[in-house]
């Protein structure tokens, strides 16, 4: 029987991605102006991603200054980003899911030392993470997915991909023709629908299983 592999986007799925922003926005901009803030930080980051040339780390410092910030803060995400955690449940779904033989891997819009850090934080081993800086292209863009199926030689057939991001990630996902797990921690609603959706991880080890038997 082939491998069977579940892909993670890391960042908003298994590390708390928005409440690191925020709390780095209310130290720079106060704590009245963090949520608008970080709306604005949403729509930022996608357009210095577009083309691929800029390290995540670039992306983040480009916007802080499109935010407003001074130059001295301008570095202050990407400085605070290996200090992020993980959602509570994340640990324990990770390591069940393992237990029941499944191969873990990151498709991350981010750099290598990030996602090393992040990792590290998680405490859960990971066959591989790809990632966007030394792809050259961030998702929603299908490379990911291309470089892990080159490295990995893996069946789509055994492969589910788990993200919080509809637009990022379920989206050129489902249009690979990938089992979906939409990760939908705010409560948000999207077209196409995933394969499963779920609150946050917990249930996350019998879900795959019911995508993928053994």
């Amino acid at each position: 029987m082939a491998d069977r592999w579940a892909t993670f986007d890391c960042y908003g799925t298994l590390i708390d991605w928005n409440g690191g922003i925020h709390a780095v926005l209310a130290e720079v901009f106060g704590e009245a102006r963090a949520d608008a803030q970080l709306a604005r930080y949403h729509d930022i980051e996608p357009a210095l991603e577009a083309d691929g040339t800029r390290s995540y780390r670039q992306v983040m410092t480009e916007a802080m200054r499109e935010l407003g910030a001074p130059d001295a803060e301008a570095g202050a995400l990407a400085g605070s980003l290996p200090l992020w955690e993980p959602f509570r449940e994340v640990r324990s779904a990770l390591i069940e899911a393992r237990r029941r033989g499944w191969k873990l891997a990151i498709l991350s819009n981010t750099d290598r030392d990030f996602i090393e850090a992040s990792m590290e934080r998680i405490a859960v081993p990971f066959e591989l993470a790809i990632v966007a800086s030394e792809i050259g292209s961030y998702k929603p863009a299908h490379a990911h997915w291309l470089h892990f199926f080159d490295e990995t030689g893996a069946s789509r057939d055994y492969h589910v991909h788990v993200a919080q991001s509809h637009l990022h990630d379920i989206v050129p996902a489902m249009q690979l023709g990938l089992r979906t797990i939409w990760i939908n921690r705010g409560h948000q609603t999207g077209d196409p629908p995933p394969t499963r959706e779920l609150p946050d991880l917990s249930p996350l080890p019998e879900t795959l299983d019911e995508l993928v038997a053994a």
